[in-house]
């Protein structure tokens, strides 16, 4: 059953990543039709992003003082709702607040999934494998849904991506529902504080604070690329975003451990603070990697949608190969194997800078979609396990929802 449960939560993760790869191939077909200009086009992405990576920590802390049964269901449910009614829409201020709440539901299931994950397989070989097929799901999902939605826009509508995002999201809550089981630990259910109790041990503040602050850093990042960065509206939000920051450590500082979102020790697991700094760079590399292809290929090459995300398939095999190599670290030290993950991606670069016409694709760009992506799913697999393995159970997640944000955070880097 529990492999059932894995399938299960690396569906969820396939859509997460799917929901915002798939409309990269769209976007102008969906600014035609909603009448946007280049700037609204922006928020297409950046809207699902921006609350994706801020309600993060907010849903780690519910999965770790609730059961994150719950959570994951009903945020899977609330992503099949949301993409029925955003495959109806023809208001284009309305797509962009839909797509808002798709990035708050799919920031509710990737925690609760994770702390489902962290308590089914407690074999630390075990866990490494899922937590790699998790990881690795999202990285196919991202690949398969420049092709899918490609294939949609080409020979359907674009509204289709959101309705083949419902047709898999209420399914899967369903078997969620059923199989998922009520309690993850297997404590007498009377000895548990009641619900009211434990959302009262919710750190408010701090929330609020990170909430705002990532909020105001990944919109004065995205109104940045669309436009100019010397301007009030770009510098005002950063400048508060970092204060916000400075303001949540100080506050964390203050509270209580047992109610802090982050409670200070966890920058002091062993390795912790560096593992989170790698985090950064595995969705900064494959965002800018797609991004940048995309527009290359289309408006420079000339290269239709289905064209250009047939080009990317290797990627998805590659990513998802080396999410399977989880059981390499019990026999090479994780550092190496991300430190070799990285020396990739830094000569997939070098390749790229060659990579510079039509003909190039296959000398250059093919090989280099090889080696970067390899090293950024090496870099992604073995810092999320080792993430794991050096943090308690009680809180996987939070740390998942730190791991997370700071792959969105890089992700929004990389688009900007």
């Amino acid at each position: 059953q529990k492999y059932s449960l894995l399938t299960i939560f690396c569906f969820v993760q396939f859509l997460d990543a799917f929901n915002f790869s798939a409309l990269f191939s769209a976007l102008p077909h969906i600014q035609e039709d909603l009448n946007m200009d280049s700037g609204e086009t922006s928020w297409i992405i950046s809207a699902f992003q921006l609350t994706f990576a801020s309600f993060l920590l907010l849903s780690g802390r519910l999965s770790d003082v609730t059961n994150p049964k719950y959570t994951f269901v009903l945020s899977t449910v609330g992503i099949g709702c949301l993409s029925i009614a955003t495959g109806f829409l023809k208001d284009k201020i309305v797509f962009i607040v839909f797509r808002a709440l798709a990035g708050v539901m799919g920031a509710m299931t990737i925690p609760s999934a994770l702390t489902l994950l962290v308590n089914i397989f407690p074999d630390p070989r075990e866990q490494a494998q899922a937590i790699g097929t998790f990881g690795g799901s999202g990285g196919v999902g991202n690949v398969l849904g420049l092709l899918i939605g490609a294939i949609f826009t080409k020979l359907a509508s674009w509204r289709w991506i959101f309705w083949f995002i419902a047709i898999i999201a209420f399914p899967t809550a369903i078997l969620s529902a059923i199989l998922v089981p009520p309690q993850t630990h297997p404590a007498d259910a009377s000895s548990q504080p009641p619900l009211l109790h434990k959302l009262n041990s919710l750190d408010l503040g701090g929330l609020t604070l990170l909430t705002a602050s990532v909020i105001l850093f990944i919109y004065a990042l995205t109104e940045g690329s669309a436009g100019t960065w010397v301007t009030v509206k770009v510098l005002l939000p950063l400048v508060l975003s970092v204060g916000l920051m400075v303001a949540f450590f100080l506050w964390e500082k203050m509270v209580p451990e047992y109610i802090a979102a982050i409670p200070p020790r966890t920058w002091f697991y062993q390795n912790f603070a560096v593992l989170f700094a790698v985090s950064l760079l595995p969705y900064l590399w494959f965002t800018t990697m797609f991004d940048v292809n995309m527009i290359l290929w289309q408006d420079v090459y000339g290269w239709n949608s289905l064209d250009c995300a047939v080009r990317m398939i290797p990627s998805g095999i590659v990513t998802f190969s080396m999410a399977l190599t989880g059981p390499l670290a019990r026999r090479i030290s994780p550092k190496w194997i991300i430190l070799f993950g990285m020396v990739c991606m830094l000569g997939a670069n070098i390749l790229f800078a060659y990579a510079d016409g039509p003909n190039k694709y296959w000398p250059f760009a093919f090989p280099a979609i090889i080696i970067g992506d390899a090293g950024a799913m090496l870099a992604y697999t073995h810092a999320n396990i080792a993430i794991f393995e050096t943090t308690p159970s009680n809180m996987a997640g939070t740390v998942g929802a730190i791991f997370n944000g700071a792959l969105q955070l890089g992700s929004a880097v990389g688009i900007a």
